[in-house]
């Protein structure tokens, strides 16, 4: 069976209604190994994302939930004050803080969004993980990770904003592929890759994105940007050091015991300006590598190994717009990050600009200050 991927376009306007979540469906879907679940678009429905009327579209990245069975559930490395009363249930009010704090336009869950090996009934805590999400009526995705199947369970894109000149246009590529979970090769030890098949869709789908996009009406000079979604990281995530990323490296880096080549086919794509991944809950840095940023997310959930006193932390990733000279709005002009603390005020932490249309390459620092203080306005 080929591995499935999944492509999600972007467009320039916000929908005001999304779609309900089918959960039989959705398990269907795990069944077929489709590695990422958008309520209703994986079922044939269309899923139109747009930006907001601001010109910003706003991504929450959670990534190694590790939900088990709920209140029932211990935590894991915390400090020994906090073992009485922490369980799954503090993952779920972190997801809750998040999406109230951020008000994202789109939440993925980046794999191990349970622990098999701890969940009585995977699709009953998968639903439980989930929850937060859908009850919140905002579109999301998940994909798998390594331990989302150790239990009972089987293993398009953002367009302009209407009424632009972009409106028919992708400006923003979202792809979330499944990068599997142990090796299946007996003579390959460890975990699993990216597989030819999904990089044959991967360079199939962006060469199609990049033609569209840079064909009339609105021609443009380059590509859309394309962010990439996935779990376990590629051993190029290994190339950096402390004076060549932003944020903590704390653990190695646990990727295939092979490399699949695919950084090098993003690379080649010319589209792709940062991927976003887990797993490895300790390390939570961006770094550049040849034009593409390298980002983990830190871990979130607390039946998950951690650190204790170093907090349970979510990403946040937020494209903007750049303004034409009649007024409205154009091509994507930068995407910023950050991420946030699960403490007393959700700390922001670590805001950088990770990609500039007029200057790629080049990183600024994000002013913190000014994303607490929207932090604080929203919740007055």
């Amino acid at each position: 069976m080929l591995k499935a991927s999944g492509l999600l376009i972007l467009s320039r306007w916000r929908r005001k209604t999304t779609p309900s979540f089918s959960l039989p469906r959705f398990f269907g879907a795990v069944v077929f190994s489709l590695c990422f679940f958008l309520p209703k678009s994986v079922l044939g429905v269309k899923q139109e994302l747009r930006f907001r009327k601001n010109g910003e579209f706003k991504i929450l990245q959670v990534a190694d939930m590790h939900y088990g069975d709920g209140k029932t559930t211990s935590c894991l490395d915390v400090f020994p004050n906090q073992m009485p009363t922490c369980s799954d249930i503090n993952t779920t009010a972190f997801v809750e803080r998040m999406i109230r704090a951020e008000n994202p336009d789109f939440i993925v869950f980046t794999g191990d969004n349970i622990f098999g090996f701890d969940a009585t009934d995977a699709a009953k805590s998968l639903s439980a993980a989930f929850q937060p999400a859908i009850a919140s009526n905002i579109p999301w995705a998940a994909v798998l990770g390594n331990h989302d199947q150790e239990s009972t369970l089987s293993r398009e894109g953002i367009g302009g904003i209407k009424g632009s000149q972009f409106e028919n246009k992708s400006a923003l590529n979202l792809y979330f592929l499944d990068s599997g979970d142990y090796s299946t090769v007996p003579a390959i030890p460890g975990y699993g890759w990216i597989k030819p098949s999904q990089q044959l869709w991967f360079q199939r789908t962006s060469a199609k994105l990049r033609r569209a996009y840079m064909r009339q009406p609105e021609a443009q000079k380059g590509p859309a940007p394309g962010l990439v979604y996935f779990h376990i990281p590629l051993p190029e995530f290994a190339s950096f050091d402390s004076s060549n990323f932003t944020g903590v490296r704390q653990e190695g880096i646990s990727s295939a015991s092979v490399n699949s080549g695919f950084f090098t086919t993003m690379v080649e794509a010319g589209d792709v300006k940062a991927v976003f991944i887990g797993h490895d809950h300790l390390n939570d840095f961006c770094g550049e590598l040849t034009g593409i940023q390298l980002c983990y997310a830190g871990g979130f959930g607390y039946h998950a190994y951690g650190k204790a006193g170093w907090s349970r932390r979510a990403r946040v990733v937020v494209a903007s717009l750049e303004k034409t000279e009649q007024g409205g709005w154009g091509a994507v002009k930068s995407i910023k990050t950050w991420k946030r603390l699960d403490d007393e005020h959700l700390t922001a932490v670590d805001g950088q600009v990770i990609w500039s249309k007029r200057h790629a390459g080049i990183q600024w620092i994000v002013s913190l200050k000014d994303i607490h203080a929207e932090h604080v306005t929203k919740n007055k």
